[in-house]
């Protein structure tokens, strides 16, 4: 995942660790011989357009929706055929309330149309606060969050492991973020929540205690699961 500083400075570009707690929390009851957290790509603003988030100062919120409403105004200008044109007036309409793309009520067909587009505020966009700079590997988890990305476990053995995923991801597709031949062989998912695993005490006394699950490749895996994938390898 990218997530793209708009109008922001003073923050390190490249990979950061996403420190959970929960994590912390998980390498302290089940031994494994390191935790490795979730990692994101932080990129400046000229990485916006292939960003998968944004995250903007209160000021700079206003420049991303006046990014995306010069280009609409230059757009229509050319007179783009229906239903673009439909959409981008919407489009413009909302920019010009201080709303982003998503607020702008667009149709499917008006949505396909002008897809190819890629507008900064139909993206993700996260507000920060000063406080929440100056401690942003901390803010991290609230940035995942309210992006649409969530984590899940492996634990034990070699690592405890946090696994970056978009949410409402099946099991199969969260298997492959570890490995494309995880996914492609998958047969069951072994699923502790989060929640049980932290009441038991541990992932051998949730077993002991009946809540590990197997679930089928229909399963939409949850925050922060305790998941151990069975395949054909």
């Amino acid at each position: 995942m990218k997530v793209c500083l708009f109008g922001l400075s003073g923050i390190p570009l490249g990979k950061h660790n996403v420190k959970d707690s929960r994590l912390d929390q998980t390498h302290k009851l089940v031994e494994a011989k390191k935790k490795t957290y979730a990692q994101v790509d932080i990129a400046g603003e000229e990485e916006a357009v292939t960003a998968d988030a944004l995250v903007v100062s209160p000021s700079s919120r206003l420049d991303v929706i006046l990014r995306d409403l010069e280009f609409v105004e230059t757009r229509l200008e050319r007179n783009p055929p229906e239903p673009e044109k439909s959409g981008l007036g919407k489009i413009k309409a909302a920019l010009e309330r201080e709303q982003f793309v998503t607020a702008a009520g667009l149709t499917p067909e008006e949505s396909q149309a002008v897809a190819a587009h890629a507008f900064l505020t139909a993206k993700p966009v996260v507000a920060a606060e000063a406080s929440d700079l100056d401690k942003f590997d901390e803010f991290l988890p609230r940035v995942l969050a309210e992006s649409g990305y969530l984590s899940y476990l492996t634990v034990g053995g070699p690592e405890n492991r946090a696994w970056l995923i978009k949410k409402g991801m099946t099991a199969p597709e969260a298997a492959g973020a570890i490995h494309t031949d995880i996914q492609k062989g998958f047969i069951r998912a072994e699923i502790i929540s989060f929640a049980d695993f932290i009441a038991a005490g541990g992932e051998s006394q949730a077993k002991h205690a009946g809540k590990l699950r197997l679930e089928t490749r229909q399963y939409v895996v949850q925050d922060y699961d305790l998941v151990n994938f069975r395949f054909n390898k």
